[in-house]
C-alpha cells in the first residue's frame, strides 16, 4: 500500500512539472518588441551601450552610395544593421527619437501601442547628410505591435525616395516578419525595391546575411 502511494505521488509530481514545461507554447500575447539581450560572453560589448569605448559604428564612411538606416530599441536590429554594413561597405545611420523610448519592456510596449493607435510621427533627433548621394537605402527596424514602429513612418516621410532603391529588413520574435517588410515598401512608394529580409535574434549571422545580400545582387 505504501509503495502504491509513493508511485501515485511520483506520478502527480511529474504531471505538475510537465504542466509548467518550457515546451508549452501557450505564451501570453505580447507584441514583438526586440528585447535587450545579455551577451553569451560577459566580456562582449552590449550593442546599445553608448559608454563602451571604441569606434562609433554609426559614423558614415563618406564614400559609399549605400546607406543602412535603422531603428533599434534593444540592440537586435543594430546587430543586423552592422553586419549589413560590414559586408557591403555601406554608411550607417541610426534613427533615434528626440524623446527616447522607455528602457523597460512593458512601458515601452505601452508607448509603442499609443503611438500606433494615434498614427503618431515621433520626431527624429538627426538627419541624413548628403541624402542625394545614396542610390540604395536599407531601412530596418524591429516588429512592434505587428508592424513597423511609428518612427519608421517619420523617417520614410522625411526624405525623397524617387530614383532610389529601398531594401527593407527587420528583426522579430516569432511573427509578422512579412507584414513589417511590406509596410516599409508601402511607406516608400516612389522607390524601387529589392527583396527584404527578416531575422530572429539567433539567426543574425554572417552566413544568413551574406546569402540574402548575394541573392539581391548587392555583394558577389
Amino acid at each position: 500500500m505504501k509503495k502504491y502511494l509513493i508511485y501515485l505521488m511520483m506520478a502527480a509530481t511529474i504531471v505538475t512539472f510537465g504542466a509548467c514545461s518550457p515546451e508549452d507554447e501557450n505564451e501570453p500575447q505580447t507584441p514583438d518588441i526586440e528585447n535587450p539581450e545579455k551577451p553569451d560572453d560577459e566580456g562582449e560589448d552590449m550593442p546599445d551601450d553608448p559608454n563602451q569605448p571604441g569606434d562609433n559604428p554609426d559614423t558614415p564612411g563618406g564614400n559609399s552610395k549605400i546607406l543602412v538606416a535603422y531603428f533599434s530599441w534593444g540592440g537586435t536590429t543594430q546587430r543586423m544593421a552592422q553586419e549589413i554594413v560590414r559586408q557591403t561597405g555601406a554608411d550607417l545611420f541610426r534613427i533615434e527619437p528626440v524623446v527616447p523610448y522607455p528602457t523597460e519592456y512593458t512601458p515601452c510596449t505601452e508607448v509603442a501601442l499609443e503611438e500606433k493607435n494615434n498614427n503618431a510621427r515621433p520626431a527624429i533627433a538627426a538627419t541624413v547628410e548628403n541624402w542625394e548621394d545614396y542610390d540604395t537605402v536599407f531601412i530596418g527596424c524591429p516588429v512592434w505591435w505587428w508592424t513597423t514602429p511609428m518612427i519608421i513612418c517619420t523617417f520614410a516621410e522625411s526624405y525623397d525616395f524617387e530614383g532610389k532603391t529601398v531594401v527593407p529588413f527587420c528583426t522579430y520574435a516569432s511573427t509578422y516578419r512579412d507584414e513589417t517588410l511590406a509596410r516599409i515598401v508601402e511607406l516608400t512608394p516612389d522607390a524601387a525595391h529589392l527583396t527584404g529580409e527578416g531575422l530572429t535574434s539567433g539567426r543574425i549571422n554572417e552566413q544568413n546575411i551574406s546569402s540574402w545580400l548575394r541573392e539581391i545582387g548587392l555583394i558577389e
